[in-house]
């Protein structure tokens, strides 16, 4: 989806009340200024925020185009953001899991046996 850089900055901000739902407090109004719009290149992460006026939670929720155009024509500003290609790419092999991490700590812990390995054999 291209967003020119401006966009959401056509509508007078004060003029538009946008409602949304705040999973503590439910239906909340809001203004343009109240919401936060990011749109990813992938779209499926594409969010907005806001802070609930009764609450005081952070609410986030996934936007799909339909709630980016809607959000849009309210004068909200769309701040476009690229998730890193490396996030995207297919990951293969068993998961990590918590032991897989404290195992390899423990083995940058042990430099002794890390420098023997790089260390030419003249040298040692």
């Amino acid at each position: 989806m291209n967003i020119p850089p401006d966009a959401g900055a056509r509508r007078d901000p004060a003029v538009t009340t946008i409602k949304a739902s705040c999973p503590t407090c439910g239906e909340v109004e809001l203004t343009s200024a109240d919401i936060t719009l990011r749109v990813c290149s992938s779209a499926p992460l594409s969010f907005y925020c806001f802070q609930c006026p009764a609450c005081q939670d952070e609410v986030k929720k996934p936007a799909d185009d339909h709630i980016v155009q809607l959000l849009m024509s309210g004068g909200v500003r769309a701040q476009v953001w690229e998730v890193p290609a490396e996030a995207l790419e297919p990951k293969c092999g068993p998961v990590l899991g918590y032991d897989d991490l404290l195992d390899f700590v423990l083995q940058l812990g042990a430099d002794d046996r890390l420098a023997a390995l790089v260390t030419p054999a003249g040298r040692r």
